[in-house]
């Protein structure tokens, strides 16, 4: 490829705390009534003074802990300064100088994505604007509630080689982030946001062009789309040898394109200084590890782990680790049913059929010893494998003991070779011509006698007894 992207990612991680990052209102604002979860803290009134939330550090470490970082004892505020209208304040405090992490990576594909820096910062207010784009809006409503909300900023170095390698980095950090438990991650709702930085070198002459910044993406598929367009775009340009401004574009949803937004800002461009109103925050080496020792497994581990512990193949524990809930409740039914592989199975071709990985495990209605319960019956020949699969659906929908139900229903196999062998006996007089084509080495048709019995029974013969009760009738 002569034109190779370079792309760097900085993205927003909404924090899970319950509080704002320098105040005691709620943090969870997505649903709440305008401008309803405010102070004079957040909105910055004159006097009122910002304290730092102790839980946003601890979450800061917990996610610095889980992308290999270096964890600093020593960081400080800044106040970022720049007017905007959901910036009441007209700065942002920010950690620029000495932010809490550095030196980090994630491994991605077998390689390690370079994490520059995480740092922690307030989330500016929400313009709502009067039309779907800013262009046809007549006027904007602005909206503070989200002003002060905690966030961790995670920059990458320029590591990531192409916008489907931009998409796997965001989807396997929201990943991690829902493992530790720091934030949703849920970008629809803007608990994970990013912004790319993307620029093209070509190979043959070594000509690097210049850096473009990319916003506006609030879904994965999008930052790949974005990328990929604006991608094509510099390429173009620089094919055609024109310079590729150094600014920022917006990725605009109806037309599936980047706009131009304004030149790119440089730091110098946002005054930088020490938050004069919060002194510097100095952890000690005890409160660091403390908070260290209480991260979880995080997927790549799990997934190693039900790969070596239950063997399971590549797919089967990919899918698994999927969700921390997904994966909790997997090992919650194994250490019942003891059968990981059985489990597995059913996990992947029927339970997943009605819930997301995502959705909350613990208030299903099938738990894990119905599992073992319709396990059982399957393996002790009292009911087929079909109706077992009709019968976890009802169990899935209702709770109810799957034997409950196959006692109340009458679903056992059967089994009575006298029954069975007249319903054969039936359809080989009915079907002379199939029964002659079995003969002369048709043997496929084997199966329609022997699905003629499972329709006639319903489903509750015993399929072996079948087959092999129509091998012997149709040699004869």
């Amino acid at each position: 490829m002569r034109f190779k992207p370079v792309i760097g990612l900085e993205i927003h991680v909404q924090l899970n705390t319950k509080t704002k990052a320098f105040c005691s209102c709620p943090a969870d604002v997505f649903e709440l009534e305008p401008n309803s979860a405010v102070c004079p803290v957040c909105t910055g009134q004159p006097g009122a003074l910002p304290v730092p939330s102790e839980e946003m550090f601890e979450f800061g470490i917990l996610l610095a802990t889980a992308l290999n970082c270096k964890i600093h004892e020593y960081s400080r505020f800044d106040r970022k300064n720049y007017f905007y209208p959901d910036l009441p304040k007209g700065y942002q405090i920010t950690q620029f100088f000495h932010p809490l992490a550095t030196e980090g990576y994630l491994e991605l594909n077998g390689k390690k994505v370079k994490i520059r820096r995480i740092h922690l910062e307030e989330d500016a207010g929400k313009l709502i604007h009067s039309a779907e784009t800013i262009t046809e809006a007549k006027y904007s409503y602005v909206d503070m509630n989200r002003c002060g909300v905690p966030l961790a900023e995670i920059v990458t170095d320029p590591d990531i080689d192409s916008p489907r390698e931009a998409r796997e980095f965001l989807e396997k950090l929201r990943q991690i982030l829902r493992y530790i438990g720091v934030s949703t991650g849920d970008m629809e709702k803007g608990a994970l946001r990013c912004d790319a930085n993307i620029s093209v070198i070509d190979t043959e002459t070594g000509i690097q062009s210049n850096k473009v910044e990319v916003k506006n993406m609030n879904s994965f598929k999008f930052v790949e789309k974005a990328l990929e367009y604006e991608y094509g775009r510099i390429v173009e340009l620089m094919k055609e040898g024109k310079e590729v401004e150094k600014e920022t574009r917006g990725w605009d949803l109806s037309s599936k394109t980047t706009i131009s937004m304004r030149s790119k800002e440089e730091a110098n461009d946002y005054r930088y200084f020490p938050e004069p109103d919060i002194p510097p925050v100095i952890l000690s080496k005890d409160y660091i590890n403390n908070i260290k020792s209480r991260i979880p497994e995080l997927p790549d581990e799990k997934l190693l782990r039900f790969k070596n512990e239950y063997g399971l193949g590549d797919y089967e524990a990919k899918i698994l680790t999927s969700s921390v809930q997904l994966a909790n409740y997997f090992e919650e039914c194994v250490r019942i049913t003891k059968n990981p592989k059985e489990t597995s199975n059913w996990f992947l071709t029927e339970l997943l059929r009605f819930v997301s990985p995502e959705d909350n495990f613990q208030n299903l209605k099938i738990k894990p010893e119905h599992f073992k319960e319709l396990f059982d019956m399957v393996n002790n020949r009292e009911i087929s494998r079909n109706i077992a699969k009709n019968v976890f659906e009802e169990t899935f929908k209702t709770g109810k003991n799957p034997r409950e139900i196959v006692e109340k229903k009458g679903l056992k196999i059967v089994g009575d070779e006298s029954m069975i062998e007249e319903i054969l006996r039936k359809l080989i007089d009915q079907n002379p011509d199939k029964v002659q084509a079995y003969k002369n080495g048709k043997t496929g048709l084997l199966g329609f006698f022997v699905g003629g019995v499972m329709k006639e029974t319903k489903g509750k013969a015993d399929p072996r007894k079948v087959n092999e009760i129509a091998r012997k009738l149709l040699s004869d």
